[in-house]
């Protein structure tokens, strides 16, 4: 067996786990669809192909004789890197376990058997039976494709008329599969990051969500770490998570959950056997616990075992913030060099902006770009936000003149 680690996902959210296979003296072979991904100009050897293929992925795996394969803050490749591992007797979660983490429908499933109370839902495998669930309910749903991932084909339904325009477009992103349509609950909504070892779970950190102002997005403006509920609200939330995670089978590996909480119930909208994304993974929970969860995931897959995890509570506050950009063309950006000079500014996707660059309509959040920010209080923290704000200014021209970043 080589030194060759499989890396399914190449965007700027895989490039912190990319460095750390390579630093630990591996060879990053690493997948994509697209050639032109920032984890692609790192890779030791590039492979251009849908991860999604699980038999297509096996049998590169095969080719380059790997001793680990791995993902990270992406749920689509994690079904395939569990179907490679266990086709190779390499260290995984196991293929049962990926799905049931990867398909919305199975979750709503398992929490029902496990006895947790869940959102109302139904799976649809037509137009006809989500009319039938939302009459029945009598309230508004959501439309989630089961399989897919950043809010893509997520709609918000508050009339028939809004269900027969909406649903083709789910869809559209359901990759042949059908949709859950489940009731919509409005509250709060809380994050937890967990690690799992030897079969029991702990929580890292949790943090609380601050979405746009746009429909059909449902994508967050902000993460804040650590949250600012109360603390038995909290305890109740990990417990409830603790729950989750091992009664749907995972026995080692980080997981990311996300509850909505009503009424003084918490429920489960959805929860990923992997790290968050927007550098939650990589970078806030390393520090605010001092773990390093790149350096697991990469003992993991290769290893199935490391010692003992270290986990500490640092006292700071650790968010990232997002923003869109309307439809159009960037024709001015300033002060970028301003922010990569702030030190409270851990990391950005900036370098991803350049005047002449196309930006499209704003229909989930995969076309956000976003900070990682570090302070000492929430004081300190407001005023580094705010100091960004004030100094990055993008310009774009649109249909309807120009106009400027769009950050609630």
């Amino acid at each position: 067996m080589t030194n060759n680690i499989l890396v399914l996902g190449a965007g700027s959210l895989q490039v912190p786990l990319i460095q750390t296979v390579k630093s630990r003296g591996y060879r990053a072979i690493v997948v994509s669809l697209y050639e032109d991904e920032p984890g692609m100009q790192i890779a030791d050897e590039k492979v251009i192909a849908d991860f999604c293929d699980e038999d297509i992925i096996l049998d590169y795996a095969l080719k380059y004789d790997i001793c680990g394969i791995l993902t990270d803050q992406t749920d689509i490749p994690v079904r395939t890197v569990a179907y490679v591992a266990e086709k190779m007797n390499l260290p995984g979660i196991g293929y049962e376990t990926a799905c049931i983490f990867t398909n919305k429908f199975l979750m709503r499933e398992k929490c029902q058997e496990l006895g947790i109370p869940t959102i109302r839902f139904r799976l649809a495998y037509g137009i006809g039976d989500a009319i039938l669930f939302y009459e029945e309910i009598g309230c508004d749903v959501i439309l989630k494709p089961i399989n897919n991932q950043g809010s893509k084909g997520v709609y918000r339904i508050s009339s028939l008329d809004e269900l027969y325009a909406k649903y083709h477009e789910a869809e559209r992103y359901s990759r042949g599969e059908p949709i859950l349509v489940e009731e919509y609950i409005a509250g709060e909504e809380m994050v937890i990051e967990a690690l799992t070892y030897n079969g029991v779970t702990e929580g890292l950190i949790c943090g609380d969500t601050y979405y746009f102002n746009i429909p059909d997005t449902f994508s967050a403006k902000q993460r804040l770490f650590p949250s600012c509920k109360n603390s038995s609200l909290i305890d109740k939330a990990l417990s409830l998570n603790k729950t989750i995670v091992e009664g749907f089978g995972l026995k080692n590996g980080i997981t990311h959950g996300e509850y909505i909480i009503s009424k003084e119930q918490i429920y489960l909208i959805e929860i990923a056997a992997r790290g968050g994304g927007v550098y939650i993974s990589s970078d806030i929970i390393p520090l605010m616990t001092g773990f390093d969860t790149n350096s697991f995931i990469v003992s993991m897959a290769v290893d199935g075992k490391i010692s003992s995890p270290e986990i500490r509570k640092i006292d700071k506050t650790v968010c990232y913030i997002a923003f869109f950009l309307p439809a159009g063309r960037i024709i001015r950006i300033d002060g970028r060099e301003e922010v990569y000079a702030m030190p409270f500014v851990r990391r950005n996707n900036l370098d991803m902006l350049y005047v002449g660059k196309k930006t499209g309509e704003n229909i989930d959040k995969t076309s956000r770009f976003f900070f990682v920010v570090e302070a000492e209080s929430d004081y300190k923290m407001k005023s580094y936000i705010r100091s960004i704000r004030e100094k990055l200014k993008i310009e774009v021209e649109t249909a309807r003149g120009v106009k400027g970043i769009i950050w609630d």
